[in-house]
């Protein structure tokens, strides 16, 4: 007892003074290079010793502060939905060292060989969908940087737009489902990861939009940023390619209409899809979908054979069967997880699976590959399950010192307006964003932010609009993973500067990479601008 009084002094009993104390130990730590994990959970002790003094340690062992912080750490850890964290960085690394990804991005090409710009947009399009395949940031920067950097400055494209195009592009993962910010955003405040998905669906392609509009307007105004390849005469154009493409279409909704028949027949024949009350009908499973599918595969056959023609078609489908492979993957993840067949973790896995098969097929998966895979896939998470560790007793450690309270109490004494409350937890969350990784930020800040934001008046959400009830933490966690997109181009420490970096050529500076950050920078605040203007664009689909 004598030794533990030696300790008394650390006791604080003011909240305001821990959260001071606290705020710029996080700093220090971060700043001599401690990673954030362990920073986290040191705080985490250091902010109950502070609270409760330091006989909290060895007093009542196994209840008390201590077994309330291991209970938070414990709920954390065994969610089911958290194993879909490897199981996408697993699928997306088998995407990176595959040839799948080079495949679609040389399709995309072809369809957009004479465009203006149309590198730069094959490069967003190729982000959209790689995006929608995985939901990882730093594999996507990479790849891009491998494939599609050398090929835009070979053609002469303005080196910063390249960069921009490439960074912000390949961090479009944190919007477009099956983002993993968003399923850890749904662990930590037990919002409906489904009901996320959905809504950060249409943001996510509109920022992407923003993004290929910004492509097109500016190549358009200044033809220096983005040549034209050498003309290839032998090379379909105009109505041509136009025919041509349609012919891919109707090949591939032929095949895809056809596997749609067959499960809906095989599940007809097993009774599975039997018409129960109070159970969902299978999507496109039914008996009663039948005459729609052979309705796709009829039309899709007659445009084949007697609009577009059949050597038409094929030649078609030899330009955009670098699609199909990609076009499976999205299918098999979003599809499972939309059609209610299966869960996030389900899905995750089927995609990796799929994953695997198509590099089987098109015999591009080696042992080396996958155990490449694997062992990216251990340190990525092993990474994220030490910060989630950390951050969650922290969080707890906070909580029981009475920390949220703390802050609610003082925004609302503040008086300002919902909407001014908003915004500076919108300016908090992109400050945090420049130093922070976005796992600490919403194990660390949400358990503060959003118990205050969901009593906030609801109908004053939004300059132009309004959010349901049901739908505030859904909209708030959109807005996050918003602010985090911005946060992986921000400097002085944007994560895809790094990623782009290591794959760069050496005359390209860290400095001219943030340089071609700053429009997109622009476009990602105007997004999130939108979204707080116009809060239905979230909950649209829901």
């Amino acid at each position: 007892m004598e030794f533990l009084e030696l300790f008394a002094w650390m006791k604080v009993d003011s909240i305001a003074t821990l959260s001071i104390i606290l705020l710029l130990g996080m700093f220090f730590l971060l700043a001599i290079g401690m990673p954030l994990g362990f920073a986290s959970a040191f705080l985490a002790v250091a902010v109950l010793i502070m609270k409760f003094g330091p006989e909290m340690l060895y007093g009542n062992f196994g209840r008390g502060p201590l077994a309330v912080v291991g209970g938070a750490i414990y709920r954390q850890m065994t969610n089911y939905v958290l194993i879909s964290v490897p199981l996408f960085i697993f699928m997306a690394s088998l995407l990176e060292r595959s040839g799948i990804a080079k495949d679609m991005y040389t399709a995309l090409s072809m369809w957009l060989s004479r465009t203006r710009g149309g590198i730069a947009i094959v490069t967003s399009l190729m982000a959209v969908l790689m995006a929608a395949m995985s939901g990882i940031i730093g594999g996507e920067v990479v790849l891009l940087g491998l494939i599609a950097l050398p090929q835009m400055l070979r053609l002469g494209y303005n080196q910063n737009l390249a960069i921009g195009t490439i960074c912000a592009s390949g961090s479009l993962g944190t919007m477009i489902p099956p983002s993993i910010v968003l399923i850890m955003y749904g662990l930590v405040t037990e919002t409906s990861i489904k009901a996320l998905f959905t809504a950060a669906f249409l943001p996510g392609f509109m920022l992407a939009s923003f993004f290929i509009i910004y492509i097109v307007v500016t190549t358009q105004l200044d033809h220096k940023k983005a040549p034209l390849p050498p003309d290839d005469l032998d090379a379909p154009r105009g109505m041509e390619k136009i025919l041509m493409f349609v012919g891919f279409l109707s090949k591939f909704f032929i095949w895809a209409g056809g596997a749609l028949i067959i499960r809906n027949l095989f599940l007809t024949f097993t009774g599975q899809n039997d018409v129960e009350a109070g159970v969902d009908p299978i999507a496109l499973g039914m008996v009663s979908d039948l005459p729609y599918l052979f309705g796709l595969v009829i039309i899709s056959a007659a445009l084949m054979f007697f609009v577009v023609g059949k050597e038409r078609s094929k030649a078609g489908w030899d330009m955009g069967k670098g699609l199909v492979a990609p076009i499976v993957v999205i299918g098999v993840v979003l599809g499972s997880i939309y059609m209610g067949i299966t869960g996030i973790t389900e899905a995750a896995g089927m995609g990796a699976i799929a994953v695997f098969v198509i590099g089987l097929i098109r015999r591009e998966m080696t042992f080396d590959i996958v155990w490449d895979s694997l062992m990216r896939t251990l340190k990525s998470t092993g990474t994220i399950l030490w910060v989630t560790i950390g951050a969650s007793a922290l969080a707890a450690a906070y909580t029981l010192a009475g920390g949220p309270t703390y802050v609610a109490n003082m925004i609302v004494a503040a008086d300002m307006p919902t909407m001014s409350i908003i915004l500076v937890m919108m300016v908090i969350f992109l400050i945090m964003g420049m130093f922070m990784d976005w796992i600490g930020i919403v194990l660390l800040i949400m358990p503060v932010f959003l118990p205050i934001v969901s009593k906030l008046p609801v109908e004053e959400l939004g300059f132009l609009g309004h959010v349901e009830p049901q739908h505030v933490a859904i909209w708030f966690g959109v807005l996050f993973c918003m602010n985090m997109q911005v946060s992986f181009l921000s400097p002085p420490f944007g994560p895809a500067a790094f990623y782009l970096k290591s794959v760069a050529p050496s005359h390209i500076t860290l400095i001219d990479i943030f340089r071609g950050f700053l429009p997109f920078i622009g476009l990602q605040l105007l997004a999130l601008t939108v979204l707080l203007t116009w809060p239905q664009i979230v909950t649209v689909f829901l």
